[in-house]
């Protein structure tokens, strides 16, 4: 046995796991840290530094590559300690911080991909109303209301405890020095589900449901109208619906990878009032890393989709960024 604290009687049990399970989870859980650090800060610098990129979407990119950098540089360090020996060393008051500022950074991400896709509708659309509905002050209350809403529901739910009435006698039975969970009774358990990630996420779907049709009605009527005049009018019309067209296809796959590594964990924090909390800790550390393994790969999307992605990293690791007038570079590519 192996305890997570000098006072043996009151200290939790960690675990001894095999040097190859070991070394198998540092190299995981590292690679996500990277990830999420590095490829965020590379599209934080990129949007931030190149004024050619600064339009409402990418307004909402940054703030999220934002989101996904301090997850991956305060939450995951600490949670990487914490899922491989089942210890947590930092005290009981960050233990608390950490839980508020993790659920606070996951919702945050939600509402960010929620007014991506509302910005995404208007874009494909109702093309006619989109720089009218949808300007930098739209955007500023979009980000507001992303950061501060997720910022009070999750200290507001944690420090208030409200999620833990009725549950106080499973919690007592599992606190002992080195211990830091979080956990749901059965009624928040699923209203945090379906608020924080049910119901937005099914509300993305069908944005992007409908910003799809739509947006083949209008390659349609944009391909029989050229084929009738092939005017210039026409040909910039085209290249507007295809950019648009394209631009909501790659947020749809962020969002698509979003939900889908994020699904099992909401499922489980359903699931585990109604079993008693009797899911193992290798489940839960499995699917809590998979929702973290999201915050790496939105850069991954960016670069395999986004030309202006691969054009600025160009930029930055070969060192032109720091050459005088390079925020003025063309790093925009037509599609």
């Amino acid at each position: 046995m192996d305890f997570c604290s000098d006072f043996v009687n009151i200290s939790c049990l960690g675990t001894i796991r095999s040097p190859k399970s070991y070394s198998i989870m540092i190299i995981v859980m590292l690679g996500a840290i990277v990830l999420a650090t590095i490829g965020n800060l590379i599209v934080i610098i990129s949007v931030s530094h190149f004024k050619q990129l600064h339009s409402p979407t990418n307004f909402l990119i940054l703030s999220l590559a934002v989101t996904d950098f301090i997850l991956g540089l305060v939450v995951m360090p600490y949670s990487m300690v914490r899922s491989l020996t089942s210890c947590w060393y930092f005290g009981d008051l960050f233990c608390k911080l950490h839980s508020c500022i993790d659920m606070a950074l996951s919702i945050t991400s939600k509402f960010h991909l929620f007014f991506i896709s509302v910005d995404r509708y208007y874009a494909v659309c109702r093309p006619l109303h989109y720089y009218k509905n949808i300007t930098n002050n739209v955007i500023l209350v979009f980000l507001f209301i992303s950061w501060s809403v997720s910022s009070m529901y999750s200290f507001g739910l944690v420090f208030s405890n409200i999620h833990t009435e009725g549950i106080q006698h499973y919690i007592a039975s599992y606190t002992c020095i080195g211990s830091c969970s979080l956990a749901f009774n059965k009624i928040w358990g699923t209203v945090s589900a379906l608020v924080t990630f049910f119901v937005p996420g099914t509300l993305m779907i069908g944005i992007y449901i409908h910003i799809f049709s739509v947006a083949n009605k209008q390659a349609k009527l944009v391909h029989n109208h050229h084929n009738v005049q092939t005017d210039q009018p026409s040909v910039t019309i085209k290249v507007s619906v295809r950019a648009e067209s394209k631009a909501a296809k790659t947020l749809s796959i962020v969002m698509g990878v979003f939900l889908f590594c994020w699904l099992p964990f909401f499922i489980l924090t359903v699931v585990d009032p109604y079993i008693n909390f009797l899911t193992p800790e290798d489940v839960y550390n499995t699917v809590l890393w998979l929702g973290y393994f999201n915050s790496g790969l939105n850069p991954i999307i960016y670069a395999l989709f986004y030309p202006w992605f691969q054009n600025t990293f160009q930029f930055i690791i070969t060192g032109n960024i720091f050459k005088a007038g390079s925020s003025f570079s063309q790093v925009l590519i037509n599609v």
